[in-house]
């Protein structure tokens, strides 16, 4: 056997064992197909209850709370909405009376407060009446004033 057959032959060797390994990755990569009727269904919710609502704005936020979280949310009749009236020192707000999670798009940190604290609500599975709002550092701001929700 020359140098270029065995050469040629690790080639195809190593691209049988990387090609299955690859396709899985790229399976393991895709969200399941219930999570994507989840974030859908978030999606939906918020192009009807949000003014602000449009694809490039929410898009993000849904996607950043776990699909665990949007059903709880979804069973409740609560939604996400970006609002860029929020401030950027204080970027999450959930309201309860309207039961919205509202989050300023433009704000750095807002969404992975707005996952963080959608999902620890849907877990306690316990939604204050109230309006509660956040720092972009997560941390909460007592006595802040926000806008208050707007539906459309």
């Amino acid at each position: 056997m020359n140098c270029k057959s065995r050469i040629l032959g690790s080639s195809l060797g190593l691209l049988l064992i990387l090609a299955p390994h690859a396709d899985a990755q790229k399976r393991r990569a895709q969200p399941p197909a219930k999570d994507n009727a989840t974030h859908a269904a978030a999606m939906a919710r918020s192009a009807e209850t949000c003014p602000e609502h449009s694809d490039a704005r929410t898009r993000p936020g849904v996607a950043a709370v776990p699909a665990a979280a949007l059903k709880v949310l979804e069973s409740r009749g609560y939604a996400l909405c970006p609002d860029t009236r929020l401030d950027t020192t204080t970027p999450v707000v959930w309201y309860g009376k309207q039961g919205v999670f509202a989050w300023n798009p433009s704000s750095a940190g807002a969404i992975k407060v707005l996952a963080a604290q959608a999902a620890a609500f849907a877990r306690s599975e316990e939604f204050p009446p109230g309006t509660v709002v956040w720092r972009a550092n997560g941390k909460l701001a007592e006595g802040a004033l926000v806008p208050a929700f707007r539906r459309r």
